[in-house]
């Protein structure tokens, strides 16, 4: 058979096959590489060939980067699913060229054989005519051509990568319309995204009370969580939080100040859900009859039920939660944080993502999965274009690097978002670190990944947890109103670090893989380089919220950068000169973020 002699395998990227796509973002060039063998000594030459969905095939060129490896790029312009396939032949002319100058080069002079074989293969001319037309008669003449198989590319816009997120419980802050007078303080301290959690009427039956008591007090007003009551469901909006003018009037301020809207999407109902009276059999339900409620040993939500993902009515479950999600898309928002989907079927949220995506393609999906790494991956691989991750909880050097070097080995198909806390999750470490603690999660969860996010509280340094012990914070928002304000000591220190990101774009532009570990000679210093192009950020960071450390940051020559350097260090404006082996005293949690001065007229990706 025609190719069957040139053999093309292990092209990357593809994910389990080409099963699942990879991941790019609009601007992005994907980088591919295959290895390509065939019997002989012949000059191969090799294409990478791509399209958008079911468009024109265009190509670009593949070249040797290794024994038998070739790479090169493909750019993706526009928001969609692509597809690309590699394509190898025996390059002929080179063939004979290669063969005809080694003969000469011998000194053999009788070549009138290879001369007429020459003519045959160029036309008329001389050799070194015919060198001059190799290279343009190589792209058109492909004997024996081979193709891989074809592998999908899921590409999406920036926002699915890189972003500053900030989370907080709108009636804490006067409703809906009370949110939209900070939506300037965020955007002047450089948050890209405002995380609402669930703004839909609450159940009023088993009413969880403050700090989680079984029992609601009068005036409690229950977990936000708990969706459904007479006012409506998941498609509601609370009335205590406004009305769609309300609404549509914070993405409005949000648009204006280049951010915005995420809504989380929970996908379970408090006992007063009006779904319960009308789809029964949607629900789980014990041989008695009675329905089950949520839990999660030791764990208990009598508040919350579950919905039964095995229903006689799986169309209609379906059909039901994608027109919850297509009716905030229609509201204006563009970014949904999945509650626990790896508590539902993948085949459904893979589903579900495409359908939304095939009406608002712009659409991100963050994907709360704090579970077992083979279906927070799989969540990532089926369609979510960004995860939570274990970051919350790794918090000594071996960890960190640990959880990178795990993210790294994911990043075809997942992008991390890191958070320091969340409304369930005060780790003992901000609990017992103070101020300290705090400065530095956020320096290490702004400058490892290009998306970062805090709950509101964060800073001031919120740390006091309902019990020793717990990570649930004291007077939870979930339970409760705090009459909630922007302010604490964080503040100049979180629009630094924003502002350095969006002025570096290898903070949010590259993905891990083009992050490199710089030896500091300490376990309580993490130090590490953050590159793309021209654009260099040196980070060190200091763990240890309790004492000052002493170390050194070397520069490998591997990043290319002359010797001294200047570097500016980002949160506080000092210069220093910096070569191969560098001096670092850190107070406690302290932190440097070098950058290094680029040529003029570099491009910055916003």
């Amino acid at each position: 058979m025609p190719g069957e002699r040139i053999v093309i395998s292990e092209v990357a990227p593809q994910v389990d096959c080409g099963r699942w796509p990879a991941k790019a973002c609009v601007g992005d060039s994907v980088a591919v590489a295959a290895t390509i063998v065939r019997d002989g000594h012949d000059p191969l030459r090799a294409v990478v060939r791509y399209r958008r969905s079911r468009g024109r095939w265009r190509e670009e060129p593949l070249e040797t980067i290794g024994i038998d490896r070739f790479g090169g790029s493909f750019p993706v312009d526009a928001i969609g699913r692509w597809q690309f396939e590699v394509e190898a032949w025996v390059d002929r002319h080179a063939a004979w060229l290669d063969e005809h100058d080694r003969k000469v080069a011998a000194g053999q002079t009788d070549l009138a054989g290879e001369l007429a074989e020459g003519e045959a293969l160029f036309g008329a001319g001389t050799p070194d005519e015919w060198r001059a037309r190799a290279a343009t008669l190589s792209k058109h003449d492909r004997p024996g051509a081979a193709r891989s198989d074809a592998y999908p590319v899921e590409v999406e816009r920036e926002r699915a990568r890189a972003g500053a997120w900030y989370e907080l419980f709108p009636r804490s802050w006067g409703g809906l319309a009370g949110v939209a007078e900070v939506v300037p303080a965020l955007a002047e301290h450089g948050f890209d995204v405002l995380y609402l959690p669930p703004i839909h009427p609450i159940g009023r039956t088993n009413r969880k009370g403050r700090n989680n008591e079984e029992r609601a007090e009068p005036g409690d007003v229950g977990s936000p969580w708990a969706i459904g009551a007479a006012e409506g469901g998941h498609d509601t909006i609370h009335p205590g939080l406004g009305d769609a003018g309300d609404l549509a009037a914070l993405v409005q301020a949000l648009h204006a100040h280049g951010m915005e809207l995420a809504l989380d999407i929970a996908l379970q109902t408090s006992p007063d859900h009006p779904w319960l009276a009308e789809h029964p059999e949607w629900f789980q339900h014990r041989p008695d009859g009675t329905l089950k409620y949520a839990e999660n040993p030791p764990k208990r939500y009598q508040d919350i039920h579950n919905f039964d993902w095995d229903t006689s009515d799986r169309k209609g479950l379906w059909e039901a939660f994608r027109a919850v999600v297509l009716r905030w898309c229609e509201a204006g928002v563009t970014v949904f944080r999945v509650d626990n989907p790896h508590t539902k079927p993948v085949p459904f949220w893979e589903w579900l993502i495409a359908e939304v995506r095939r009406r608002h393609p712009e659409t991100v999906f963050l994907s709360e999965a704090f579970t077992r790494p083979a279906m927070m991956t799989l969540l990532a691989k089926a369609g979510f274009s960004q995860s939570y991750t274990y970051f919350t909880w790794k918090n000594a050097k071996w960890e960190l690097i640990e959880l990178v070097e795990q993210l790294r080995e994911w990043s075809p198909y997942l992008r991390p978002n890191l958070w320091p806390n969340t409304p369930d999750i005060l780790h003992a470490t901000l609990q017992q670190g103070g101020r300290p603690a705090f400065e530095s999660r956020l320096v290490l969860a702004a400058t490892l990944s290009p998306s970062y996010g805090i709950y509101s509280g964060y800073e001031r340094c919120e740390n006091a947890p309902v019990r020793s012990g717990s990570e649930e914070y004291l007077d939870s928002e979930k339970y409760e109103v705090r009459e909630r304000s922007f302010d604490g000591p964080l503040l100049p220190l979180l629009a630094r670090l924003n502002e350095t990101r969006r002025s570096h774009p290898a903070l949010t532009a590259a993905g891990l893989e083009r992050l490199a570990w710089l030896e500091t000679e300490s376990d309580h210093l993490l130090g590490y380089a953050r590159t793309l192009g021209a654009d260099v950020v040196l980070v060190v960071v200091n763990l240890d919220p309790f004492a000052i450390h002493e170390g050194v940051c070397v520069v490998p020559p591997a990043l290319g950068l002359p010797e001294p350097v200047e570097v500016v260090d980002a949160l506080t404006g000092e210069t220093y000169a910096w070569g191969a082996r560098n001096y670092v005293r850190l107070g406690p949690g302290k932190a440097h973020v070098m950058t290094v001065p680029r040529p003029v007229g570099l491009e910055r990706k916003p």
